[in-house]
């Protein structure tokens, strides 16, 4: 029997590498509108809303113009992102068995899009839910639970895939099993300290714990 039959990923940090390109892209329109410049930490701390709702917050009327700006720095500089070596293989191993694959980010739908498009890991993916697609963000499970319903799995046989605290946290709201990846190391420290069911620490030690699980 199975012990799961369907899978939700994350993205920044999980299936690709993210951090230096958002990191750049929230400097870019900082410095032009608001000259000053966020550190690493503090892009990291913002992760939660989509970008939309932090630079509405940020620059009021401005927004429109802030915001198209920094869809076309992130897109342009994509060189800045790359997948994590052997997810694409990962995800192509999940999909020949026909298991619901899904997609759950904190990210607004535009930047996700773009990053999976370019990176060519959109069509791997049977749902996309992002920040924009929820009422609630992450901590909140309500995009597992989206998923959960669009395929009518039962939750018990659903793993959530992120490197987050707060993947941890919306797996356990919706009542999943959660399996932490900590090969992108910026908020590794405080994953460790939540307890996941599963931690992995490289895509090959995720990928054999899936190919006797699926």
């Amino acid at each position: 029997m199975k012990n799961f039959e369907g899978i939700i990923f994350d993205v920044d940090g999980t299936i690709a590498s993210t951090i230096e390109l958002i990191h750049a892209s929230f400097n870019h329109i900082t410095s032009k509108y608001l000259n000053k410049k966020l550190t690493k930490e503090e892009v990291i701390a913002l992760f939660g809303p989509t970008e939309d709702a932090i630079l509405k917050e940020w620059f009021g009327d401005n927004f429109e113009n802030a915001i198209e700006d920094y869809y076309k720095f992130y897109k342009d500089e994509h060189n800045l992102a790359a997948v994590y070596p052997g997810i694409k293989e990962l995800l192509r191993s999940i999909k020949e068995k026909n298991i619901p694959i899904g997609i759950f980010t904190g990210k607004g739908r535009r930047t996700t899009l773009i990053t999976l498009e370019v990176l060519g890991l959109d069509k791997y993916f049977d749902l996309i839910v992002t920040g924009d697609d929820v009422k609630e963000h992450k901590p909140s499970g309500e995009g597992i639970i989206k998923f959960i319903n669009a395929f009518g799995l039962n939750k018990e046989k659903v793993l959530m895939i992120g490197d987050s605290v707060g993947d941890i946290k919306a797996a356990r709201e919706a009542g999943v099993k959660i399996a932490s990846v900590v090969w992108d190391k910026y908020v590794k420290e405080e994953v460790l300290k939540q307890g996941s069911d599963y931690l992995f620490h490289s895509v090959d030690e995720l990928k054999e714990f899936l190919e006797t699980n699926l």
